[in-house]
C-alpha cells in the first residue's frame, strides 16, 4: 500500500496511543500539523539543537542539492558515484513515489522501518523535551532522518533539498557543496513567479567561502550575486566544467551529470576514470524517464521539465501513437505543461488525483481541449486511466505517464500487479525503444 506523500505535517501528537509501526507514524504524522508547508527554520533548528545535530559534523563531507528541476538525477548520480569510489554514503530525499523508505537511504539500500521509527521517536522526545514544538510532516521526518544518518560515520551525506532552499528544514545543515540545478517556476504559492527570487531562495543553501556548484547555463543572475556576496567561489557549467563526451551516457540530464562530477571533486574526492565509467553506466534513477515495456514515467510536472520530456521523446520517435496519462495537481502550470508536450503527444487520458490540492481529469481535459488537443479517457484515478490505456494499447503504441510523483507512484504500483511480463522490466532512467 502506497504510503503519504507529502512535504509537509506535524507536532500536536496525541500520546494516547503508541506507534509502534512505520505506517501508523505516517498517519500520525499526517493528521498532527494545521498546514502541510509551513516555511521557516526556527522550530525546525530548535528541535535540531535539542537533538544534538548541530553540534559537531553530520558526516565526513555534506553536499546539498537544490533547484526546481534535476535535483533527483544530481543526487542519485552523486550517490553512484561516490559508492563506486569506495566511500559510504548516506542520501535524504523527498517525496517519494511508492514507498515513504525511498526517503532514505544508507550504503545504497532503502532505510528499514525500524531505523525511519527510531528517527521519529528521537524528534518526538526532543521536541517534548522543553516548550513542545509544532513540526511539520516534512521536518519530522527531515530530523529523524538526519539523525538517523548521525548515528554512522558515514564518508558523504547527500541531501535534496525541498521546495525552495533558505527556509527548507534541510538547510538547516551547513554544506561543504552547495549545488543549485535549475531556476524555473513551481510552487508559485510560497515562491512566487518571479525567476530572480525563486534564484535568490534557492541560493539560500550557500555557505560563505564554500563551493558553489551551479548546474545551468541559464540560471538567473541573482543566484551568482547571492554567491558573490557570501563570498562563496562559483563552479559554473559551462565555465569551470562541462560534460565529457568520452564519459558513457547515464541516460541522466547530462548537465547534471557534470555538475555532479564537478561537486564529488570539490568534496575532496579524486575521481577515477573507471569507477566514473561504472557509476555513470549501472545509475538507476525510478519516475525519470522510466521505462517499462511501452510504458515511460517521469514525474515531471512544470513546463521546464516538460520541455525535457518532449526533447527526449522527439529524439526517439516510435512506429505507433505516443500517449500520455497526465494526472496533476491543482497547483501546478497546466497550460504550460500540455503546450510542451503537445508536439509529441497523439492523445491524451486525464485522471483525477486525490487531496486537498487535488485537480480533477475533468480540468485537466478542458485545458487540453483549449489547445486543440484530443482527450480519449478521463479517469477517476491513475490507476484507472492506466487500465484503461492497457486495454487499448497497440504493439507498437508507447505511452508517457507524467505530471506528479502522485500520479507516476499509483501508476507504478498498478504495472507491478496487472502488467504482462513484457511490460515488466524496469530499465529505470535507460531509455529503451518501446
Amino acid at each position: 500500500m502506497r504510503r503519504p506523500l507529502k512535504s509537509g505535517a506535524d507536532a500536536s501528537m496525541s500520546e494516547a496511543t503508541p506507534t509502534t509501526t512505520l505506517d501508523a507514524w505516517l498517519a500520525r504524522l499526517e493528521a498532527a500539523h494545521p498546514v502541510g508547508i509551513d516555511l521557516g527554520l526556527e522550530r525546525v533548528a530548535e528541535v535540531a539543537r535539542r537533538m544534538g545535530l548541530l553540534e559537531g559534523r553530520l558526516a565526513g563531507r555534506v553536499i546539498t542539492v537544490a533547484g526546481t528541476n534535476g535535483k533527483g538525477s544530481t543526487v542519485a548520480m552523486l550517490e553512484a558515484l561516490a559508492r563506486a569510489h569506495g566511500l559510504t554514503t548516506a542520501t535524504y530525499t523527498s517525496p517519494h513515489l511508492v514507498r515513504y523508505n525511498e526517503r532514505l537511504r544508507l550504503d545504497g539500500q532503502e532505510a528499514d522501518d525500524a531505523t525511519l521509527i527510531a528517527g521519529f521517536e528521537a524528534v518526538e522526545a526532543a521536541r517534548l523535551a522543553g516548550a513542545p514544538v509544532s513540526l511539520t510532516y516534512f521536518e519530522v521526518g527531515t530530523l529523524g532522518a538526519l539523525w538517523a544518518i548521525s548515528q554512522r560515520p558515514f564518508d558523504l551525506a547527500i541531501l535534496e533539498v525541498g521546495l525552495g532552499g533558505r527556509l527548507d528544514a534541510v538547510n538547516i545543515i551547513d554544506p561543504d557543496v552547495a549545488v543549485v540545478t535549475t531556476v524555473a517556476q513551481d510552487h508559485a504559492a510560497f515562491l512566487g513567479t518571479d525567476l530572480a527570487q525563486i534564484g535568490r531562495e534557492k541560493a539560500g543553501i550557500l555557505r560563505p567561502g564554500r563551493p558553489a556548484v551551479l548546474g545551468s547555463t541559464t540560471l538567473p543572475a541573482s543566484v551568482r550575486e547571492v554567491a558573490d556576496e557570501l563570498g562563496a567561489p562559483v563552479y559554473a557549467l559551462g565555465e569551470a566544467y562541462a560534460w565529457d563526451p568520452t564519459l558513457p551516457d547515464p541516460g541522466l540530464p547530462l548537465d547534471n551529470a557534470a555538475t555532479a562530477l564537478q561537486a564529488l571533486s570539490l568534496a575532496g574526492v579524486t575521481l577515477e576514470d573507471e569507477a566514473c565509467r561504472r557509476a555513470l553506466s549501472e545509475v538507476r534513477l525510478p519516475g525519470r524517464m522510466q521505462w517499462l515495456g511501452q510504458w515511460c514515467l517521469d514525474v515531471g510536472h512544470n513546463p521546464h521539465a516538460a520541455d525535457y520530456l518532449a526533447a527526449r521523446l522527439r529524439a526517439r520517435p516510435c512506429r505507433g501513437r505516443t500517449l500520455a496519462l497526465l494526472a496533476m495537481l491543482g497547483d501546478k502550470d497546466a497550460p504550460g505543461v500540455i503546450a510542451a508536450l503537445a508536439p509529441v503527444v497523439d492523445g491524451w487520458v486525464t485522471a483525477s488525483l486525490a487531496g486537498e490540492r487535488a485537480r480533477s481529469a475533468d480540468d485537466l481535459a478542458e485545458h487540453l481541449e483549449e489547445q486543440g488537443e484530443r482527450v480519449l479517457h478521463r479517469a477517476a484515478s491513475p490507476g484507472e486511466a492506466a487500465a484503461w490505456l492497457a486495454s487499448r494499447l497497440e504493439a507498437e503504441d508507447r505511452v508517457l505517464v507524467c505530471g506528479s510523483f502522485f500520479t507516476v507512484g499509483e501508476v507504478l504500483q498498478w504495472l507491478a500487479s496487472h502488467a504482462s511480463p513484457g511490460q515488466t522490466e524496469d530499465t529505470s532512467s535507460r531509455e529503451v525503444a518501446p
